[in-house]
C-alpha cells in the first residue's frame, strides 16, 4: 500500500489541484510532483509569471498558497506498481468531504489529467457551487508538448 500526502490548503484557498496519487519520485522525497521530467511545476510557475522554478518544494508550495491555489490527491492510499495511474487497485479516496466543510472557499477542482477526474466524479459526482476542469496530465508518461500542456492549463486561471 502506498499512501497520499496530506492536503496543501488554508482558509483562503479558492483553486485545489488534485492528482490521483504521488509517483515513485515523489514518494521518495515526499514531495508533490517532484519527478525532474514532470511539467506541473513549470506550467505552475510560467503561468503564475515567477520563473525560474525555485528547487525549494517549500517555496513552490507558497507560490501556489499566495495564489490561492492548493494541492492534494483524490486517493488516500491504493496498491500500485510503479507509477501509472492504470495500474492502480484497493484504492480508497480521500475525505472530500469534510475538506470542503472546513474550507468552503475552495469553488474550483482542477484535475491533473483523466484518471483523478475519473476516481473523484466516481465517488463524488459533481458537488454543487464548485467548478471542474480536467487538464491533460503533467506527467512525463503523457507524450503532449509542454507548450500544448501549458496552453490547456492557461484555463484554470480565467
Amino acid at each position: 500500500m502506498i499512501q497520499s500526502f496530506a492536503p496543501y490548503v488554508n482558509s483562503k484557498t479558492e483553486i485545489l489541484i488534485l492528482g490521483t496519487m504521488p509517483g515513485i519520485a515523489s514518494l521518495e522525497k515526499q514531495e508533490y510532483y517532484a519527478h525532474k521530467r514532470n511539467h506541473f511545476w513549470k506550467i505552475m510557475y510560467t503561468l503564475l509569471s515567477e520563473l525560474p522554478v525555485s528547487e525549494v518544494f517549500e517555496e513552490k508550495i507558497k507560490l501556489l498558497d499566495s495564489h490561492k491555489i492548493g494541492l492534494w490527491d483524490v486517493l488516500q492510499y491504493c496498491e500500485r506498481k510503479g507509477s501509472l495511474d492504470i495500474h492502480i487497485k484497493n484504492q480508497k479516496e480521500n475525505d472530500f468531504e469534510t475538506l470542503f466543510q472546513n474550507y468552503p472557499s475552495i469553488h474550483k477542482l482542477v484535475f491533473n489529467g483523466k484518471e483523478s477526474h475519473r476516481y473523484f466524479t466516481k465517488k463524488f459526482g459533481q458537488i454543487k457551487g464548485i467548478t471542474y476542469y480536467v487538464m491533460p496530465s503533467t506527467s512525463p508518461a503523457n507524450t503532449m508538448t509542454f507548450e500544448n500542456k501549458l496552453k490547456i492549463w492557461t484555463t484554470i486561471l480565467e
